[in-house]
């Protein structure tokens, strides 16, 4: 550990200075009370551009693909490059989503997805199933964000389990007390250090290994060299439905995630969100950058601590840079992992408070109590996050990352196209949700991975081959478990309909979907400007 001393330093330095932040953001635009959902879990619905900018950024873009995606480039190569397009579609796909979303929420004060399947469809029980499939599918991804801080302590040489404890204790005082103003003011910080970290590294890095061309004639040596058969600098035929699909998918599910709908729901206008959806893009450019960093550490022959891949990044950072500026790249890893953490805490809290404990347990709960509850699910939240990783191997949490994935998939039809139709009855959307489900469940069974030796739960790449056809192709599960869940809503509801089952009430109009800050449609949610 001595040899790491000065990364240890800087990377404390800059993990205890952005804990402050956190601690300190409970002052920023302080409202006059903070106990409501709505100022402690939206921070009070009142965030800018630029204060939105960096909070979805730093709530989608996580330590986890940082450490993983060219993790996945060094190991299994260009199949790894998925999460490039995928966060280019996914943008143009929500666009007019999300605005429909923002202006409803605010003029009935919506705080979580389930919030606004309760209103349209009349549905306390279709309301529970989203709120339980987004806290269900979130779980294992504040777990994941433990990965990137697992991977740099390991490069430092400190073990056990302690330092994460610490970390996740110290994440868990200040969302407790600040709410979604920490993660926003955090967010500054660490997509700042992540910037400027990357930047150094593409220009740094291939200059010290011999350009480009160096660093992809050794990726593709390597790849040639691997006896097993697989992707190399470019997709094998078996691979490329699997990509497109995964693409597909992934942008389909990253805005039904609870906490991208807190980001969202937390800026001040349509306009925000109009900006946002649009530039948000520019991330995408970053993460291709990042992504090559899989092909840097095959040029530089580096190899992981163990059997865990994760630890690409830091060797690579660790073999090439000084120690002080290996320790500013700790900390971008370490501090990316605390804002989507915060987040992703808060905002299954809040499905918790909002559509199991009010919907169920309290009807009558207060602002005041909600918010009590929330900070407290929040803490049981990151214990929980916590012992999936102290228990489970992360090989196992890798996989439930992917599985978190077909999960909330399967809340589109109740979300996203209910945003734009009621056609579907709730019953269809129950039953649609079920099938879903299980398919998905089932699908995921039977992916296993000869490598590893794990039959089951392997992944999310689904052979074709095991429905009958005669091909090496594969697919991803989650838009073939989608599939499924569209096919039985609709046939859900044409049975419902002409046996005339009663349908839920909307609470809902065709322009609570328009509105916008200053209408006289919105709720008086108490707005901080």
């Amino acid at each position: 550990m001595s040899e790491h001393l000065t990364e240890i330093v800087v990377f404390t330095a800059l993990f205890l200075t952005v804990s402050g932040m956190g601690f300190v953001a409970a002052r920023w635009r302080r409202p006059a009370d903070l106990a409501s959902l709505d100022e402690w879990g939206l921070g009070g619905r009142s965030f800018g551009s630029w204060v939105t900018w960096f909070l979805i950024g730093g709530d989608l873009y996580t330590a986890y693909t940082f450490v993983a995606v060219p993790a996945l480039l060094w190991g299994a190569g260009a199949t790894g490059f998925f999460a490039v397009p995928y966060t280019i579609v996914t943008y143009p796909i929500v666009f007019l989503v999300l605005l429909r979303l923002w202006s409803v929420s605010h003029v009935h004060g919506f705080v979580t997805p389930a919030d606004f399947v309760r209103a349209r469809f009349g549905s306390p029980t279709l309301a529970l199933l989203i709120a339980v499939t987004g806290i269900v599918a979130t779980m294992p991804y504040i777990a994941l964000q433990l990965v990137g801080i697992e991977a740099v302590l390991k490069s430092m040489g400190v073990t056990g389990h302690l330092p994460i404890v610490i970390a996740f204790a110290i994440l868990a005082a200040y969302t407790y007390q600040s709410g979604l103003r920490a993660p926003a003011l955090i967010a500054f910080v660490k997509d700042t250090l992540i910037y400027v970290v990357i930047l150094v590294a593409v220009i740094v890095i291939p200059l010290k290994l011999g350009g480009w061309d160096t660093i992809f004639d050794s990726a593709k040596a390597k790849f040639a060299a691997t006896p097993a058969p697989g992707d190399g600098i470019l997709l094998n035929t078996g691979s490329q439905l699997q990509y497109i699909t995964l693409a597909l998918g992934s942008a389909l599910a990253l805005f039904l995630y609870p906490h991208s709908v807190t980001g969202v729901l937390a800026a001040r206008n349509r306009d925000v969100i109009k900006r946002n959806m649009s530039a948000l893009p520019a991330y995408s450019l970053l993460l291709g950058l990042i992504a090559l960093l899989g092909y840097m550490a095959i040029a530089a022959g580096i190899k992981p601590i163990g059997t865990d891949n994760n630890t690409i990044v830091p060797q690579l950072f660790d073999r090439l840079f000084p120690d002080w500026f290996t320790g500013v790249a700790y900390a971008a890893i370490g501090i990316g992992a605390l804002v989507p953490a915060a987040i992703m805490s808060i905002a299954a809290a809040n499905l918790f408070t909002r559509n199991i404990y009010r919907e169920y347990l309290r009807p009558n709960a207060g602002d005041a109590e909600e918010a009590r509850v929330s900070k407290i699910t929040s803490l049981l939240v990151k214990v929980g996050a916590l012992l999936c990783i102290l228990l489970l191997d992360t090989g196992f949490s890798i996989d439930l990352q992917l599985i978190g994935g077909v999960i909330i998939l399967q809340t589109l039809p109740s979300v996203a196209i209910g945003l734009y139709t009621r056609w579907f009855h709730r019953a269809g959307l129950i039953a649609g949700w079920a099938a879903g489900m299980v398919t998905g469940m089932i699908l995921l069974y039977n992916v296993g991975n000869p490598v590893t030796g794990k039959p089951h739960f392997a992944g999310s790449a689904f052979p074709l081959s095991k429905l009958g056809l005669d091909t090496k192709m594969t697919v991803y599960a989650g838009l073939l478990a989608l599939a499924v869940n569209l096919a039985v809503a609709l046939l859900g509801t044409v049975i419902a309909r002409l046996v005339k089952a009663t349908d839920g009430d909307d609470a809902t109009r065709p322009d609570h979907y328009l509105a916008d800050e200053g209408d006289s449609r919105l709720k008086d949610l108490h707005l901080v400007q």
